[in-house]
């Protein structure tokens, strides 16, 4: 059973930093893409950043020169460190990946976390 736990969402003031943490667990084969997702109230649940199993990555405008996502593939976790934080950075944040199980290697499926809240004030 694949499950993805998300870590490291709190509090913190503008300009802060914090620091998200997703680990995989399961009978996992292979990892593909990994990414961050968040969504605040009222809004849809929109991409951060993302990063290729060979460690390309893509990030969201708003996001950009601020955030860095990472992932270590022995550990099977992705990170995101999250620089000058703004109020608008406040969501719930995600995390989704691409996983392969033993049982069925050739089709991997998207996972997803129940969420980390992160809150930013002003």
């Amino acid at each position: 059973q694949v499950r993805l736990v998300e870590s490291g969402g709190g509090l913190v003031q503008a300009g802060g930093s914090l620091r998200l943490s997703c680990e995989v667990s399961g009978s996992i084969f292979r990892i593909n893409a990994m990414a961050w997702y968040r969504q605040a109230p009222g809004k849809q649940r929109d991409l951060v950043a993302a990063i290729t199993r060979g460690g390309t990555t893509n990030y969201a405008d708003s996001v950009k020169g601020r955030f860095t996502i990472s992932r270590d593939n022995a550990e099977n976790t992705v990170y995101l460190q999250m620089n000058s934080l703004k109020p608008e950075d406040t969501a719930v944040y995600y995390c989704n990946a691409g996983v392969a199980e033993y049982k069925s290697p050739a089709y991997p499926r998207d996972y997803w976390g129940q969420g980390t809240q992160v809150t930013v004030s002003s």
